[in-house]
This record gives C-alpha cells, structure tokens and sequence, in this order.
C-alpha cells in the first residue's frame, strides 16, 4: 500500500506507523506530523485513527483538546497573545485588538501573505509582567503596541 503514495504521504504513513503500539503513540504521531507539515492534515485523520484502532472523531478530539496541534497552515512568526486576567488588568484585550486590527485578521488567523499567526493564549506565566505574548516560542513581558508593532513589522 505505501508503494502507491506520493513522496509526502509516504512520509506522513510512516510518521503515523512508526508510533502504531507505542504508549502515547497517537500523541507521538501527532507531534511528528505537525513538526513535518506545521499542521495536522485532515487527510491524515482517518490514516490516524485507522492505524491507532480508533474513531476519527477520538482523533479529532485529541486535536481539538490540545492547543499546540492546529489544523491549518499557521504564518512564518506566531504570536500568541495573552488572554488571561492578569494580563487582560493591564491591557491585553486592548493589545489583541490593535494587533488584529494593524494586521487585518482575526483572532486565530493568518496574514494572506502567511508571515504572521495571531492566537490567543491563556497564561504564559508572566502574570506579574503582562500583559505577555510569545513571539515564535520567545516569551515577552510588558509588550505594548509599539513593540507589537516592531514584531509584526520586523520581517515586512
């Protein structure tokens, strides 16, 4: 059956396979599919749950519980914006907005250029320097729309 796929969903079967029996091996599948592609496929959602005997709404609920598996392509630069109460005290609401706004998209969404990802996100643990975001994996305390701006402007 492989033999009849093309070079990247090759790769994707063996990425799945290669954690069939594992404990945790959904999760291992995941986590490899996501590194490769940047996102989990729809299509890999059967692959998933045929391979790891369950349904594929078993697999869609692993998915959509953890906030680190996204089903879509996400931009160069992610940044996640801060949406809990300590920070939202100190401006984050405020923050998300300017931000969408600057960049013409929602909440969860990618530029049209796909440079940028804005998401939000429920502490990063900088309560006592918010409001905080995370700019590809980087944490950043007392951000403020200028330096927002110089995030998402830095690669422009």
């Amino acid at each position: 059956m492989a033999e009849n796929l093309s070079q990247s969903q090759r790769v994707n079967h063996d990425l799945i396979t290669a954690h069939v029996g594992e404990v945790g091996g959904l999760m291992r599948a995941l986590n490899a599919l996501q590194e490769h592609d940047g996102y989990i496929d729809a299509a890999n959602v059967p692959k998933l749950a045929k391979a790891f005997n369950i349904t594929k709404a078993e697999v869609k609920g692993v998915i959509s519980f953890y906030d680190d598996f996204t089903r879509a392509p996400k931009g160069k630069h992610v940044i996640r914006i801060c949406q809990a109460e300590a920070c939202q005290a100190v401006g984050s609401r405020a923050l998300t907005a300017a931000a969408l706004e600057k960049l013409g998209i929602g909440l969860g969404e990618t530029t049209p250029d796909g440079r940028v990802t804005v998401e939000a996100v429920y502490c990063l643990g900088l309560c006592a320097s918010g409001p905080a975001a995370m700019v590809d994996g980087e944490l950043k305390g007392r951000v403020t729309a200028g330096l927002f701006d110089a995030f998402a402007e830095d690669e422009a």
